[in-house]
């Protein structure tokens, strides 16, 4: 079946209660694999929003790289991302699976995953992605693309041989939800939503509930 059918028929199903686990981590991982089966082309990509110690916000796309009591990303921790987080530990993310009409947000707390944690993850990295972490001081201002270019040559020098190490200013996060919602597109606006809420943020008991579209 092709994503126009697939996105067609999950329109016309829609989305009750009773289709979700009560478990919204499995639930999201049967959206996900559902959506990398059904062609999503990087299902992992993710809005992700953060904000300053202001209120302002900002947001762009990373990669999930992982999924257990929380959702983890990786970053510089020199990046405006990072220092959002370091003044207001919150963010929110948002999945946009837009060729099934559906989308899945997730908001809570914040915190950096263990060294360990980071150093297993970044051995796993592509060795010019490794040398890539050394290159680039995120969202530095540089001149031009010379200035990256010099900084990968002088990372690959600098680690000719042997395994790249982790830099010490890039690691992981793992964003501990409170909320969750999976949406579900359905015709003339009327759509199915549903939260997840969790009121105790260290308990295991979620509530669910539908919302207006």
């Amino acid at each position: 079946m092709d994503l126009t059918a697939r996105q067609r028929e999950l329109e016309a199903r829609g989305l009750d209660r009773s289709d979700l686990s009560d478990d919204p981590f499995e639930q999201f991982r049967r959206w996900f694999d559902e959506a990398a089966a059904a062609g999503i082309d990087q299902p992992e990509a993710v809005v992700l929003a953060t904000a300053d110690a202001a209120g302002r916000p900002s947001a762009r796309h990373v990669l999930l790289k992982g999924v257990d009591d929380g959702f983890v990303f990786y970053t510089n921790y020199a990046s405006r991302k990072a220092a959002d987080l370091a003044v207001n530990p919150w963010a929110a993310l948002c999945f946009p699976w837009i060729q099934l009409s559906r989308q899945v947000r997730v908001s809570g707390p914040v915190h950096r995953v263990s060294a360990a944690e980071s150093d297993a993850y970044f051995a796993t990295r592509p060795r010019d992605s490794q040398l890539g972490a050394w290159a680039s001081r995120q969202s530095e201002v540089i001149a031009d693309r010379g200035v990256l270019e010099a900084r990968v040559a002088e990372a690959a020098a600098r680690f000719a041989t042997g395994p790249v190490p982790r830099p010490p200013t890039w690691g992981g996060y793992r964003l501990v939800p409170l909320e969750l919602e999976f949406w579900q597109g359905r015709p003339s606006r009327l759509h199915d939503r549903f939260r997840y809420h969790r009121p105790d943020p260290v308990g295991s008991v979620w509530r669910v509930e539908r919302l207006s579209p």
